[in-house]
């Protein structure tokens, strides 16, 4: 089972590589693309890319003295027609540097990709929301190489989707990404701060009311604020509780370690970890969690899956559930 890890610079390969990533992913916006639309739409995380070609190149080259394979992200929520041609031309750029897949998150862009003749590997993207061994099917026969699966699927789903496809390699999700929207349906792209950041980190303010325009009763009233206590508490466990960290520098937060077993298992070839626009610490200490699980997967899968609960020292987050993927 590979590691497919994060990065934002090409200063952040080696380490990665060095501590157990197989596999990198990153984004781009060419400087045309901007003077020509406009827009720096590229792909959904605009303020997660490397600086232009020249990073590309040598995100590239550092990636491959060290093992690893590369892949681009093609994963805006839409594009127009002139746009797609411009895909076309950085995919063309980006075979040329010696990179190895596209991270595509659009049914169109996948065929028009698979039909240009390219030697690169076709990833499809979590934003297709494969669920069923026939998108999957149809993702393969579009010239898919591997897909990304959402993150709601069960290990079970997940093993008899695997099951069920031969042919084409399936990717799951294993830390990081705690958007609270089902990354399928979502259409936005995520801001930077200043400018109102990701529309799912909003702490909406609520006020409730009776459709009748009587008063709440007081059990009404108190069910309620029960109810948006406990969502406030979801919230906090989704974002990385808090986006803290243990001694060690480890991220509490949206987790699949548990599951590592029963994925590599099932036919699972690789795991993603999220937040290309991360600090390299996160990325870091994310990657030596998933390769330390990885490494006792001999140990059996009690082994395993007690070493994943242990990893940062607190089984009582681990209790509750909110922070699995898989459950």
């Amino acid at each position: 089972m590979r590691i497919v890890a994060p990065v934002s610079s090409a200063a952040e390969v080696v380490p990665l590589a060095e501590a157990g990533a197989d596999e990198i992913y990153c984004g781009l916006v060419p400087r045309s693309w901007v003077e020509r639309f406009g827009s720096a739409g590229a792909n959904r995380r605009i303020f997660g890319n490397l600086s232009g070609e020249d990073e590309l190149a040598e995100v590239v080259r550092r990636a491959r003295d060290h093992g690893c394979r590369v892949s681009l992200v093609m994963n805006a929520p839409h594009y127009s027609g002139p746009q797609a041609g411009a895909l076309l031309d950085l995919a063309e750029c980006f075979q040329a540097l010696g990179g190895e897949a596209l991270i595509v998150g659009d049914i169109g862009i996948l065929a028009l990709l698979a039909g240009h003749g390219l030697t690169l590997r076709l990833h499809v993207s979590s934003l297709l929301s494969c669920r069923n061994k026939e998108a999957a099917a149809l993702y393969r026969e579009l010239g898919a190489h591997r897909v990304v699966l959402p993150r709601d699927l069960t290990v079970a789903e997940i093993t008899a989707l695997v099951a069920a496809t031969p042919g084409i390699e399936f990717e799951a999700f294993i830390l990081n990404d705690g958007c609270v929207f089902e990354e399928g349906q979502c259409h936005t792209i995520h801001l930077p701060g200043r400018l109102g950041g990701p529309i799912c980190l909003d702490n909406h303010q609520i006020e409730h009311a009776r459709a009748d325009g009587a008063a709440l009763s007081e059990a009404e009233a108190a069910m309620l604020a029960a109810n948006d206590a406990k969502y406030r508490e979801w919230l906090w466990y989704r974002f990385s509780c808090g986006f803290s960290v243990t001694e060690e520098g480890y991220p509490f937060g949206p987790c699949g370690l548990c599951a590592l077993p029963q994925l590599a298992a099932g036919g699972v070839a690789a795991v993603k970890i999220a937040g290309r626009e991360g600090p390299l610490a996160r990325k870091l200490r994310s990657v030596e969690m998933v390769q330390r699980t990885r490494l006792s997967l001999g140990e059996g899968e009690a082994a395993a899956q007690g070493l994943a609960r242990d990893l940062r020292h607190r089984p009582d987050l681990c209790d509750t559930g909110y922070m699995c993927y898989y459950r």
